[in-house]
C-alpha cells in the first residue's frame, strides 16, 4: 500500500508540474466511464474484447442489420441511461469551472461529462441520448424511441443480456427475428440510427474542425482513459506533438500513441484526477 501511495504522489507531482502553468486540453475515452458501469472496447494491450461491433456500412445495407442493432440496443439502453458520473468526471468538471483546463473532448457517447457539469464538451463520436432519422434528418430523444420499442416488443421484457460497450448487448439471435424496428416520430421512416459515429463512419467535418481548433488553442493535451486506437483521437495527439506541445496520458495499458507521449501514467483516473483537481484549484 505504501508503494502505491508513493507512486500516486509521484504521478500527482508530475501532473501538477506540467499543468500548473499551462492550460491543457483534455481528451477522454472509455476508460473514464468503466467505473460508472459502462464497459470499454479494449483490454490493457489494446486488443478489442468480444465480437466486432456493427460497421456503418452494414447498418445502412439491410433492414435485418438494423433490426439486429436495435434489438440489442433496446436492452442495453437502460444501463446507459441510469449511469452516473464518477469522481473522474466530476474532477474534470471542477478543473474546467476553475479554468484550469482549456476544454474537453470525449470519444464517449454516454453524456456523463455533461451530467457532471462540464460545458461545451466536444462529442467526437456523438451521443447515444439522441436518435437521427436517416430519411428526414430530424433528431429524437432516445427515451422517446426507447418507449416505442418497448411497446412494440413486449416479448423482450425481462430478457437479460450481457452489457457491451456503447449501449450494445450480447443477445441470442433467436430474440432478434421478431423484433419490430422503431419508426421515426417525424416522418414514419424506418431508417433510424443512434446519433453516434459507427465504426467505419467518419466524424462529422464540423466536429472534427472544432476538435482541431481546440488542439491549436491549447498548451498541452491530457489523455484520460483512451487507447487512442481510433484515428479520430490519435490524430489530435499527433497534431499536438507536431505543434511542439506536450501530450500526457493517464491510461491503464497500451495506447496507439505511446511513442508520442511526453509522460504516461498507468493509474486509476478515478483516484488521480480528484487529487489533481484539489491541488490545482
Amino acid at each position: 500500500m505504501l508503494d502505491t501511495l508513493e507512486h500516486q504522489e509521484d504521478h500527482l507531482d508530475t501532473l501538477h508540474r506540467a499543468m500548473a502553468e499551462r492550460r491543457f486540453l483534455v481528451l477522454t475515452g472509455a476508460g473514464i466511464s468503466t467505473s460508472s458501469g459502462i464497459p470499454d472496447y479494449r483490454d490493457s494491450e489494446g486488443v478489442r474484447r468480444g465480437k466486432a461491433p456493427m460497421m456503418y456500412q452494414a447498418f445502412l445495407a439491410t433492414a435485418q442489420a438494423r433490426r439486429r442493432y436495435w434489438a440489442r440496443a433496446m436492452l442495453g439502453w437502460p444501463r446507459v441511461h441510469i449511469a452516473q458520473p464518477n469522481k473522474a468526471h466530476l474532477a474534470l468538471a471542477t478543473l474546467q469551472q476553475r479554468q484550469r483546463i482549456s476544454g474537453l473532448i470525449t470519444q464517449n457517447v454516454d453524456t456523463l461529462h455533461d451530467q457532471a457539469g462540464s460545458h461545451d464538451v466536444i462529442e467526437l463520436h456523438g451521443s447515444l441520448h439522441r436518435v437521427l432519422c436517416l430519411d428526414c434528418q430530424l433528431r429524437s430523444e432516445r427515451n422517446v424511441i426507447q418507449r416505442l420499442m418497448e411497446i412494440e416488443n413486449p416479448y423482450l421484457a425481462g430478457v437479460d443480456a450481457v452489457q457491451a460497450p456503447d449501449g450494445d448487448t450480447l443477445l441470442d439471435p433467436a430474440f432478434e427475428e421478431r423484433f419490430q424496428v422503431p419508426r421515426c416520430p417525424h416522418c414514419d421512416g424506418e431508417r433510424l440510427k443512434p446519433d453516434v459515429v459507427f465504426f467505419g463512419e467518419n466524424v462529422a467535418p464540423a466536429t472534427a474542425a472544432r476538435a482541431m481548433a481546440a488542439v491549436e488553442q491549447a498548451e498541452g493535451l491530457l489523455v484520460v482513459g483512451s487507447s487512442l486506437m481510433a484515428y479520430s483521437a490519435f490524430r489530435l495527439c499527433k497534431a499536438m506533438v507536431d505543434q511542439g506541445k506536450p501530450v500526457i496520458a493517464i491510461n491503464l495499458g497500451k495506447t496507439r500513441g505511446d511513442e508520442l507521449l511526453q509522460v504516461k501514467i498507468e493509474a486509476s483516473c478515478e483516484r488521480l484526477l480528484p487529487l489533481l483537481a484539489e491541488r490545482l484549484t
